[in-house]
Protein backbone atom coordinates (compact mmCIF):
# COMPACT_ATOMS: atom_id res chain seq x y z
CA UNK A 1 0.00 0.00 0.00
CA UNK A 2 1.33 3.19 -0.94
CA UNK A 3 2.80 5.40 2.11
CA UNK A 4 0.55 7.62 3.68
CA UNK A 5 1.14 11.66 4.30
CA UNK A 6 1.04 11.08 8.23
CA UNK A 7 3.97 8.40 8.07
CA UNK A 8 5.67 10.60 5.58
CA UNK A 9 5.97 13.30 8.35
CA UNK A 10 6.68 11.34 10.97
CA UNK A 11 9.71 9.99 9.08
CA UNK A 12 11.26 12.92 7.83
CA UNK A 13 11.00 14.74 11.33
CA UNK A 14 12.40 11.68 13.40
CA UNK A 15 15.43 12.02 10.93
CA UNK A 16 15.89 15.73 10.56
CA UNK A 17 15.60 16.26 14.26
CA UNK A 18 18.87 14.06 14.75
CA UNK A 19 22.02 15.63 15.42
CA UNK A 20 24.96 14.37 12.86
CA UNK A 21 27.41 16.72 11.66
CA UNK A 22 30.12 15.87 8.95
CA UNK A 23 32.01 13.22 11.14
CA UNK A 24 29.80 12.89 13.92
CA UNK A 25 27.09 10.94 12.56
CA UNK A 26 26.62 8.51 15.19
CA UNK A 27 22.75 9.38 16.29
CA UNK A 28 21.94 9.11 12.61
CA UNK A 29 23.21 5.30 11.57
CA UNK A 30 21.93 3.97 15.53
CA UNK A 31 18.79 4.87 14.24
CA UNK A 32 19.09 3.68 11.03
CA UNK A 33 19.93 0.28 12.08
CA UNK A 34 16.92 -0.19 14.45
CA UNK A 35 14.85 1.19 12.03
CA UNK A 36 16.33 -1.50 8.91
CA UNK A 37 16.98 -4.25 11.20
CA UNK A 38 13.52 -5.64 11.22
CA UNK A 39 13.72 -5.81 7.03
CA UNK A 40 17.74 -6.80 6.50
CA UNK A 41 18.90 -10.66 6.20
CA UNK A 42 22.43 -8.48 6.82
CA UNK A 43 23.23 -5.48 8.83
CA UNK A 44 26.91 -3.73 9.03
CA UNK A 45 28.88 -0.90 10.10
CA UNK A 46 32.19 -0.59 8.11
CA UNK A 47 35.61 1.00 9.18
CA UNK A 48 34.46 4.76 8.41
CA UNK A 49 30.98 4.58 9.99
CA UNK A 50 29.07 3.75 6.58
CA UNK A 51 25.56 1.52 7.54
CA UNK A 52 25.22 -1.01 4.52
CA UNK A 53 21.90 -3.26 4.87
CA UNK A 54 21.16 -6.91 2.78
CA UNK A 55 17.35 -6.50 1.90
CA UNK A 56 15.86 -9.94 2.15
CA UNK A 57 17.40 -12.62 -0.20
CA UNK A 58 16.79 -11.32 -3.87
CA UNK A 59 18.78 -12.61 -6.33
CA UNK A 60 19.82 -11.08 -9.89
CA UNK A 61 22.15 -7.71 -10.13
CA UNK A 62 23.53 -6.18 -7.28
CA UNK A 63 21.61 -3.00 -6.69
CA UNK A 64 22.63 -0.28 -3.86
CA UNK A 65 20.42 2.33 -3.40
CA UNK A 66 21.93 5.22 -1.14
CA UNK A 67 21.93 8.09 0.78
CA UNK A 68 24.26 10.29 3.21
CA UNK A 69 23.85 10.95 6.89
CA UNK A 70 25.66 14.01 7.63
CA UNK A 71 24.53 17.63 7.76
CA UNK A 72 25.72 20.78 6.77
CA UNK A 73 27.42 23.07 9.81
CA UNK A 74 30.62 24.32 11.57
CA UNK A 75 33.33 24.17 13.39
CA UNK A 76 34.46 25.36 16.66
CA UNK A 77 37.68 27.62 15.47
CA UNK A 78 38.03 29.63 18.69
CA UNK A 79 36.61 30.36 21.89
CA UNK A 80 36.83 34.28 22.87
CA UNK A 81 38.04 35.14 26.26
CA UNK A 82 34.44 36.20 27.13
CA UNK A 83 32.75 32.88 25.77
CA UNK A 84 32.10 33.65 22.34
CA UNK A 85 32.46 30.49 19.40
CA UNK A 86 34.23 31.46 16.56
CA UNK A 87 33.22 29.31 13.13
CA UNK A 88 34.89 27.95 10.22
CA UNK A 89 32.77 26.10 7.69
CA UNK A 90 33.00 22.02 7.96
CA UNK A 91 32.60 21.84 4.10
CA UNK A 92 34.22 24.26 2.42
CA UNK A 93 36.13 27.47 1.94
CA UNK A 94 36.64 28.11 5.95
CA UNK A 95 35.94 31.61 5.36
CA UNK A 96 32.41 31.29 3.85
CA UNK A 97 29.07 30.00 5.28
CA UNK A 98 27.60 27.30 3.09
CA UNK A 99 24.52 29.99 2.46
CA UNK A 100 25.26 33.23 3.90
CA UNK A 101 21.45 34.47 3.62
CA UNK A 102 20.50 32.31 6.07
CA UNK A 103 22.64 32.28 9.33
CA UNK A 104 22.37 34.96 11.70
CA UNK A 105 19.33 34.61 13.99
CA UNK A 106 19.40 31.07 13.94
CA UNK A 107 19.24 28.67 17.11
CA UNK A 108 22.45 26.28 16.83
CA UNK A 109 23.64 23.26 18.93
CA UNK A 110 27.14 22.55 19.37
CA UNK A 111 27.73 18.67 19.33
CA UNK A 112 30.95 16.76 21.21
CA UNK A 113 31.53 12.92 20.01
CA UNK A 114 27.72 12.68 19.01
CA UNK A 115 26.09 14.71 21.75
CA UNK A 116 24.62 17.75 21.93
CA UNK A 117 26.91 20.16 24.65
CA UNK A 118 25.55 23.01 24.08
CA UNK A 119 22.72 25.28 22.81
CA UNK A 120 23.39 28.73 21.21
CA UNK A 121 22.42 31.40 18.45
CA UNK A 122 24.45 32.26 14.92
CA UNK A 123 24.74 36.18 15.84
CA UNK A 124 26.40 39.71 14.60
CA UNK A 125 26.38 43.21 15.72
CA UNK A 126 22.98 44.38 14.82
CA UNK A 127 20.80 47.65 14.84
CA UNK A 128 22.16 50.93 16.79
CA UNK A 129 25.71 49.05 17.39
CA UNK A 130 26.74 48.82 13.78
CA UNK A 131 29.34 50.66 12.46
CA UNK A 132 29.41 52.50 8.69
CA UNK A 133 32.24 49.51 7.66
CA UNK A 134 29.76 47.06 9.03
CA UNK A 135 26.35 48.74 7.29
CA UNK A 136 28.06 49.52 3.81
CA UNK A 137 28.98 45.56 3.76
CA UNK A 138 26.68 43.82 1.32
CA UNK A 139 27.92 40.18 2.35
CA UNK A 140 28.54 37.70 5.35
CA UNK A 141 31.52 35.81 5.65
CA UNK A 142 32.37 33.26 8.31
CA UNK A 143 34.21 36.03 10.46
CA UNK A 144 31.20 38.54 10.79
CA UNK A 145 29.21 36.55 12.87
CA UNK A 146 29.67 33.87 15.45
CA UNK A 147 28.06 31.65 18.00
CA UNK A 148 26.62 32.94 21.08
CA UNK A 149 26.17 29.79 23.55
CA UNK A 150 25.09 32.40 26.67
CA UNK A 151 28.79 31.86 28.88
CA UNK A 152 30.24 34.72 29.95
CA UNK A 153 34.12 32.97 29.72
CA UNK A 154 36.10 30.65 28.05
CA UNK A 155 36.16 28.66 30.68
CA UNK A 156 32.65 28.39 31.14
CA UNK A 157 32.04 27.32 27.43
CA UNK A 158 34.79 24.71 28.06
CA UNK A 159 33.17 23.35 31.20
CA UNK A 160 30.07 22.64 29.18
CA UNK A 161 32.20 20.94 26.97
CA UNK A 162 32.67 23.08 24.30
CA UNK A 163 36.14 22.58 22.14
CA UNK A 164 38.25 23.97 19.04
CA UNK A 165 37.28 21.29 16.69
CA UNK A 166 33.26 20.92 18.00
CA UNK A 167 30.33 20.51 15.33
CA UNK A 168 28.18 23.21 15.23
CA UNK A 169 24.74 22.80 13.53
CA UNK A 170 21.25 23.88 13.49
CA UNK A 171 18.37 23.56 15.94
CA UNK A 172 15.60 23.60 14.16
CA UNK A 173 12.83 20.98 14.62
CA UNK A 174 10.81 19.42 11.40
CA UNK A 175 7.45 21.27 11.22
CA UNK A 176 4.10 20.77 8.94
CA UNK A 177 3.74 23.70 6.65
CA UNK A 178 0.30 21.80 4.69
CA UNK A 179 1.54 19.40 2.36
CA UNK A 180 5.03 20.58 3.19
CA UNK A 181 7.62 19.54 6.11
CA UNK A 182 9.70 22.41 6.92
CA UNK A 183 13.50 21.81 8.69
CA UNK A 184 17.25 21.66 9.18
CA UNK A 185 19.08 18.12 7.38
CA UNK A 186 16.19 17.50 4.59
CA UNK A 187 19.64 16.81 2.85
CA UNK A 188 19.77 14.09 3.47
CA UNK A 189 17.83 13.04 5.84
CA UNK A 190 14.33 13.03 3.98
CA UNK A 191 16.30 10.93 1.18
CA UNK A 192 17.34 8.14 4.23
CA UNK A 193 13.40 8.62 5.57
CA UNK A 194 12.75 7.46 1.83
CA UNK A 195 14.55 4.47 2.03
CA UNK A 196 12.84 3.21 5.42
CA UNK A 197 9.49 4.28 3.76
CA UNK A 198 10.16 1.37 1.34
CA UNK A 199 11.01 -0.96 3.41
CA UNK A 200 7.86 -0.57 4.89
CA UNK A 201 6.14 -0.33 1.08
CA UNK A 202 8.13 -3.16 0.23
CA UNK A 203 7.26 -6.68 -0.59
CA UNK A 204 10.67 -8.92 -0.83
CA UNK A 205 9.27 -11.72 -2.61
CA UNK A 206 8.62 -9.32 -5.25
CA UNK A 207 12.29 -8.38 -5.46
CA UNK A 208 13.81 -8.99 -8.91
CA UNK A 209 17.05 -7.64 -7.47
CA UNK A 210 19.66 -8.00 -4.90
CA UNK A 211 18.60 -5.21 -3.00
CA UNK A 212 21.41 -3.15 -0.74
CA UNK A 213 20.69 -0.10 1.30
CA UNK A 214 23.72 2.51 2.77
CA UNK A 215 24.01 5.32 4.28
CA UNK A 216 27.25 6.92 4.22
CA UNK A 217 29.46 9.41 6.06
CA UNK A 218 31.13 12.73 5.62
CA UNK A 219 29.56 13.86 2.00
CA UNK A 220 29.35 17.01 2.19
CA UNK A 221 32.91 17.58 2.64
CA UNK A 222 33.97 15.36 -0.29
CA UNK A 223 31.65 12.13 -0.88
CA UNK A 224 34.31 10.35 1.66
CA UNK A 225 31.83 7.78 3.04
CA UNK A 226 30.83 6.67 -0.77
CA UNK A 227 34.40 7.04 -1.74
CA UNK A 228 35.18 4.30 0.89
CA UNK A 229 32.48 2.22 0.08
CA UNK A 230 33.00 2.38 -3.35
CA UNK A 231 36.39 0.61 -2.28
CA UNK A 232 35.57 -1.92 -0.99
CA UNK A 233 32.11 -3.10 -2.44
CA UNK A 234 30.97 -3.68 -5.97
CA UNK A 235 27.61 -3.27 -7.20
CA UNK A 236 25.71 -3.81 -10.43
CA UNK A 237 24.44 -0.42 -10.40
CA UNK A 238 24.00 2.04 -7.87
CA UNK A 239 21.25 4.87 -7.42
CA UNK A 240 22.37 7.25 -5.32
CA UNK A 241 19.67 9.48 -3.54
CA UNK A 242 19.99 13.19 -2.80
CA UNK A 243 17.72 16.90 -2.40
CA UNK A 244 16.32 17.81 -5.77
CA UNK A 245 16.95 21.87 -6.46
CA UNK A 246 13.84 23.51 -7.33
CA UNK A 247 13.46 26.95 -9.55
CA UNK A 248 9.38 27.29 -8.46
CA UNK A 249 10.25 31.05 -6.04
CA UNK A 250 9.95 34.56 -6.33
CA UNK A 251 13.43 35.97 -7.85
CA UNK A 252 14.64 33.31 -10.39
CA UNK A 253 14.43 33.83 -13.50
CA UNK A 254 12.16 31.20 -15.64
CA UNK A 255 14.31 28.14 -16.93
CA UNK A 256 17.14 28.67 -14.02
CA UNK A 257 16.11 25.77 -12.86
CA UNK A 258 13.52 23.95 -14.50
CA UNK A 259 12.37 21.07 -11.99
CA UNK A 260 9.83 22.10 -9.10
CA UNK A 261 8.27 21.20 -6.08
CA UNK A 262 5.23 19.11 -6.24
CA UNK A 263 5.95 17.74 -9.80
CA UNK A 264 7.41 14.40 -8.43
CA UNK A 265 11.12 12.86 -7.77
CA UNK A 266 13.83 14.20 -10.43
CA UNK A 267 15.68 11.59 -12.59
CA UNK A 268 19.23 13.87 -12.96
CA UNK A 269 21.32 13.11 -16.26
CA UNK A 270 24.27 15.60 -15.42
CA UNK A 271 25.22 17.59 -12.22
CA UNK A 272 29.05 19.46 -12.28
CA UNK A 273 30.84 16.64 -11.76
CA UNK A 274 29.55 14.17 -13.85
CA UNK A 275 27.49 13.37 -16.37
CA UNK A 276 25.04 9.84 -14.92
CA UNK A 277 25.27 6.66 -16.43
CA UNK A 278 22.51 6.57 -19.36
CA UNK A 279 21.01 3.60 -19.97
CA UNK A 280 20.29 3.44 -15.96
CA UNK A 281 19.07 6.55 -15.89
CA UNK A 282 16.66 6.06 -18.89
CA UNK A 283 15.39 2.82 -17.20
CA UNK A 284 14.48 4.77 -14.33
CA UNK A 285 12.43 7.71 -16.34
CA UNK A 286 11.05 4.57 -18.48
CA UNK A 287 9.78 2.80 -15.09
CA UNK A 288 7.94 5.42 -13.54
CA UNK A 289 6.72 6.62 -16.63
CA UNK A 290 5.43 3.04 -17.29
CA UNK A 291 3.51 2.65 -13.37
CA UNK A 292 2.12 6.13 -14.03
CA UNK A 293 4.80 7.56 -11.66
CA UNK A 294 5.28 11.92 -12.21
CA UNK A 295 8.77 12.39 -12.89
CA UNK A 296 11.24 15.59 -13.90
CA UNK A 297 14.26 15.24 -16.11
CA UNK A 298 16.90 17.18 -14.43
CA UNK A 299 20.51 18.69 -14.93
CA UNK A 300 21.74 20.42 -11.79
CA UNK A 301 24.77 22.97 -11.63
CA UNK A 302 27.08 23.65 -8.77
CA UNK A 303 26.35 20.46 -6.89
CA UNK A 304 27.65 17.08 -6.96
CA UNK A 305 26.28 13.51 -5.15
CA UNK A 306 27.66 10.40 -4.05
CA UNK A 307 27.10 8.93 -7.71
CA UNK A 308 29.84 10.20 -8.78
CA UNK A 309 32.20 8.42 -5.80
CA UNK A 310 30.59 5.20 -7.45
CA UNK A 311 30.64 6.41 -10.73
CA UNK A 312 34.24 7.12 -10.51
CA UNK A 313 35.08 3.78 -9.27
CA UNK A 314 33.84 1.75 -12.46
CA UNK A 315 30.34 1.09 -11.38
CA UNK A 316 26.95 2.46 -13.12
CA UNK A 317 25.00 5.20 -10.79
CA UNK A 318 22.92 6.96 -11.60
CA UNK A 319 20.75 9.94 -9.35
CA UNK A 320 17.33 10.08 -7.98
CA UNK A 321 16.27 13.38 -6.43
CA UNK A 322 13.36 14.21 -4.73
CA UNK A 323 12.46 17.90 -5.27
CA UNK A 324 13.71 20.67 -1.74
CA UNK A 325 13.21 24.19 -1.56
CA UNK A 326 15.93 26.43 0.95
CA UNK A 327 18.74 24.02 0.53
CA UNK A 328 21.51 24.35 2.81
CA UNK A 329 19.27 26.12 5.09
CA UNK A 330 17.80 25.37 8.32
CA UNK A 331 14.18 25.89 6.43
CA UNK A 332 14.70 23.00 3.77
CA UNK A 333 11.08 22.22 2.49
CA UNK A 334 9.72 19.03 0.65
CA UNK A 335 6.31 18.27 -0.49
CA UNK A 336 5.33 15.11 1.31
CA UNK A 337 3.64 13.79 -2.40
CA UNK A 338 7.05 14.29 -3.59
CA UNK A 339 8.33 12.17 -1.02
CA UNK A 340 5.99 9.69 -1.49
CA UNK A 341 6.38 9.68 -5.44
CA UNK A 342 9.81 8.71 -4.40
CA UNK A 343 8.93 5.37 -2.75
CA UNK A 344 7.34 4.43 -5.20
CA UNK A 345 9.49 4.73 -8.39
CA UNK A 346 11.94 3.04 -6.04
CA UNK A 347 9.73 0.00 -5.15
CA UNK A 348 8.64 -0.02 -9.28
CA UNK A 349 11.92 -0.30 -10.09
CA UNK A 350 13.04 -2.84 -7.70
CA UNK A 351 10.22 -5.34 -8.01
CA UNK A 352 10.44 -4.67 -11.83
CA UNK A 353 12.03 -6.21 -15.23
CA UNK A 354 15.69 -7.44 -13.38
CA UNK A 355 17.82 -4.81 -15.43
CA UNK A 356 20.02 -2.92 -13.55
CA UNK A 357 23.14 -5.00 -15.18
CA UNK A 358 22.89 -3.80 -18.59
CA UNK A 359 25.49 -1.66 -20.37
Amino acid sequence: MPVSAERVHAAVAELCDLPGPTGQEDAVREHLRAAWEPYASELRTDAVGNLLARVGEGSGPRLLIEAHMDEIGFKVRAITDDGFLLLANAQTNQLEPQERRYMVGQPAQVVRRGEVVAQGIFAAPSGHVLTPKLMAEGHLLVSDFFLDIGCASRAEAQARGVHVGASVIFDVAARSLGTRVVGKAMDDRMLLAIMTLLLERLDPAALTVDLWLGATVQEENGLHGARALAATERFDAVIALDVGLTGDVPILAVGDVATTMGAGPIVVHSDQMIHYHGPLTWELLEVARAAGIPVQDGMFGGYGSDGCAFFDAGMRAALVATPVRYTHTAVEMVDVGDVAQTVELLNAYVTGPARAARG
